[in-house]
């Protein structure tokens, strides 16, 4: 069952490929660093670091602002962050999206993984398990989504690193 999902996912990957806009940049820098290749850098320098990728979004009056994260985090020295975000025409319905910011923490999270071989330790995911959230409508949905890709997941209320990064990014 494990390689079946394997190859399912390499296969929408390589269906993907062209379409999935691999340039991140960092905080303070407007140049922009391919993916692959700027994490496989910092893993070389710090090999025991932590990856955590999530996504959240921002509507405003005609657009949508989404913002991926991949946070790397030293245990007691801190963490760096890259990001991408996107602009997208106002998203209205709640649903579509917070599975926006989910596809696109999958999507960067599955790229370094399959093309690259690198393990992610966690997607921070920005729904709540408190059924008064708006967010939690998606949660069941999501964790099932994430559980099967093979990755380790965190919600609120935990802290979320790379969705700290992101939200302060979308503003």
């Amino acid at each position: 069952m494990v390689r079946f999902w394997r190859l399912f996912i390499q296969r929408i990957f390589q269906e993907r490929r062209i379409a999935m806009d691999r340039i991140f940049k960092k905080i303070g820098c407007d140049e922009g660093v391919e993916l692959l290749q700027y994490v496989n850098s910092v893993l070389e320098k710090t090999p025991h670091v932590k990856i955590y990728v999530g996504c959240d979004s921002q509507s405003f009056s005609n657009k949508t602002i989404y913002v991926t994260t991949i946070v790397f985090r030293n245990e007691n020295r801190g963490a760096h962050v890259i990001y991408k975000r996107e602009s997208v025409p106002r998203v209205k319905d709640l649903w579509t999206k917070l599975w926006g910011e989910l596809q696109r923490a999958i999507d960067a999270a599955g790229y370094l993984k399959v093309e690259g071989g690198i393990e992610i330790h966690q997607i921070d995911m920005d729904y709540n398990t408190n059924p008064k959230h708006k967010s939690n409508i998606i949660l069941k949905t999501a964790i099932g989504y994430v559980e099967s890709m093979g990755y380790k997941y965190a919600v609120k209320p935990q802290t979320l690193i790379a969705i700290s990064a992101a939200n302060e990014l979308c503003r």
